[in-house]
């Protein structure tokens, strides 16, 4: 990295599909199995984004997408965490198929899900480091802890109210037919209470 090129700042949208049940799958299966079916996960995630949101980082059970710039619609954001979810239980229903004779293979579907979390930025700063884009802020660190909320559902969408603050009303579709957007907060040290709406993804693949 070159220490004399200024750390830009600008608004970020910050998305993270996360791997719930991930410390239980690696511990509770074989390296073979679990080496195999992350990787595959991660990877169908990956090809299911259709918005243009760019990789900062996979970090084990999750990858943190970012884009800057002009958001996508509500629909078109409600519509990308709705593919990410399905994409990643077909492949779920593919690893549970090619790993069939394996002895574990059931822990598949048992202990893996999704959630993601959308959150947004107005000063989020990107720095390259290597190849590779290293985002900075206030913002980053709580689109992180947003993870870890009171959410009874294990397998979720939500959306900060920071995000949902750059809507207008008129375009924020709260009842779809798999289910309605509801209000949370959760409050973390050093941060304060945090606003979000969240919906169970599970009806998805009902």
């Amino acid at each position: 990295m070159n220490k004399d090129s200024p750390i830009q700042a600008s608004p970020t949208l910050l998305c993270i599909p996360d791997i719930s049940g991930f410390t239980k799958f690696m511990s509770d299966t074989d390296f073979d199995l679990s080496s195999a079916v992350i990787p595959s996960l991660l990877n169908k995630i990956i090809y299911a984004n259709t918005i243009d949101l760019r990789v900062s980082e996979i970090e084990g059970d999750a990858i943190f997408f970012y884009k800057t710039g002009k958001l996508p619609s509500f629909k078109d954001l409600i519509h990308q965490c709705r593919e990410f979810y399905v994409a990643f239980y077909k492949e779920l229903k593919r690893l549970k198929i090619a790993y069939k004779d394996h002895d574990q293979v059931n822990k598949i579907p048992a202990i893996l899900g999704l959630k993601i979390v959308l959150h947004y930025g107005n000063e989020i700063g990107t720095v390259q480091i290597g190849k590779n884009i290293k985002l900075l802020g206030e913002d980053v660190i709580i689109a992180h802890r947003l993870l870890k909320n009171d959410i009874s559902q294990d397998e979720y969408l939500l959306l900060s109210q920071d995000l949902m603050d750059q809507y207008k009303d008129d375009v924020i579709e709260r009842n779809f037919g798999w289910g309605t957007l509801k209000d949370g907060d959760d409050k973390y040290k050093h941060i304060g209470i945090v606003n979000y709406s969240y919906i169970n993804l599970e009806p998805l693949v009902d």
